[in-house]
């Protein structure tokens, strides 16, 4: 399949805050050969690439003077099936929510805390995504990425991607690495993790008292179409802001004057502290300035109801960072990856 490249194409419908900005040049790369492709043309045209999955962990602030390669491959295969133990691969363009429910159909237990993340596959290991008690290092068992450098392909380690809060050495590294597809151990066996969160009380809601991994993952369905909107629905980017990591004493400090503060013991004299409620202590969950806003049921959400552009809701979320470090001491991070 050769690439079909096309010129001034709007993103508004590739990224989940519904931004509407423009790309220079856009792609859709559906095999490695389209990826090789994609790089070649934006070479010769002397044009960035940047590559997009779901576009649900993107604020973009501007028209994108760039070739916009969006990964859509598609495929899942068991490579190996040791005893209880499964390994599976995807490819990145496969969207991250379908592939937990295909494994989930195929008694394969582990992915189920992540359900219902928006995204792709192939983004799912920039970020470490996590939910719940879980993380893909958790679950982690390689992947397959292209040097943009090299043109060479490389298979990775767990040891070798620096899997981090939120973080890994793609996602620091973005220019470099572009990740083709992921593979995953899973069990047949299951380890449910139900400690995180309001999991397990929802499962009772649900009068389950044997939960398998499908119960598990309907619990947290409910429970995250509950607090967060659905971008089809409302534009935006789930959790906007990490949940910092601070040292024991500031927690404490704040604890002393906010007897309701949410945190968890975060190991080498850290704390992990909640930005929802930080933020909606604040006072700013359910703030609306214009279009812009703060989600009403979820302060850790910022919503674009209808035509902000990607620079006022930036705006909003720097004036929220700011209040944040005057009232508490305590930086917060922007999630998203910013453009």
């Amino acid at each position: 399949m050769s690439l079909n490249l096309q010129s001034d194409v709007s993103l508004k419908a590739f990224n989940s805050f519904g931004v509407d900005v423009r790309a220079r040049r856009f792609a859709e790369a559906h095999d490695d050969d389209d990826v090789r492709e994609a790089l070649s043309l934006a070479n010769q045209q002397g044009l960035p690439l940047l590559v997009i999955g779901g576009g649900s962990n993107l604020l973009l602030t501007r028209d994108v003077e760039a070739l916009v390669l969006r990964m859509a491959s598609r495929g899942i295969r068991i490579l190996e099936a040791d005893g209880e133990q499964v390994l599976v691969e995807a490819e990145a363009g496969e969207p991250w929510h379908p592939f937990v429910q295909w494994s989930l159909a195929q008694g394969l237990n582990g992915l189920e805390n992540l359900s219902l993340i928006p995204g792709t596959v192939g983004a799912a290991p920039m970020q470490n995504i996590g939910a719940y008690g879980v993380e893909i290092k958790d679950l982690f068992a390689g992947l397959t990425a292209l040097d943009r450098h090299t043109g060479e392909l490389r298979d990775f380690a767990l040891e070798e991607c620096a899997f981090a809060y939120r973080d890994s050495l793609f996602k620091r590294e973005a220019g470099r690495w572009l990740i083709l597809r992921v593979r995953f151990r899973l069990s047949r066996l299951a380890a449910l993790r139900l400690d995180y969160g309001p999991v397990r009380q929802r499962l009772a809601e649900m009068g389950i008292e044997a939960p398998t991994a499908s119960d598990v993952s309907q619990a947290i369905c409910a429970i995250r179409s509950e607090k967060l909107p659905d971008p089809a629905e409302l534009g935006n980017a789930g959790s906007f802001f990490k949940n910092p990591l601070v040292p024991f004493e500031l927690a404490e400090r704040i604890r002393a004057e906010h007897a309701d503060l949410v945190s968890y013991p975060a190991g080498a004299g850290l704390a992990k502290l909640a930005a929802g409620w930080l933020i909606e202590r604040a006072g700013w969950k359910g703030a609306r300035e214009g279009d812009a806003g703060v989600h009403r049921l979820q302060a850790l959400v910022l919503v674009n109801y209808g035509n902000a552009s990607g620079a006022q809701l930036l705006q909003l979320a720097q004036r929220i960072q700011a209040d944040i470090l005057e009232r508490f001491g305590v930086t917060l991070e922007i999630e998203p990856n910013v453009l």
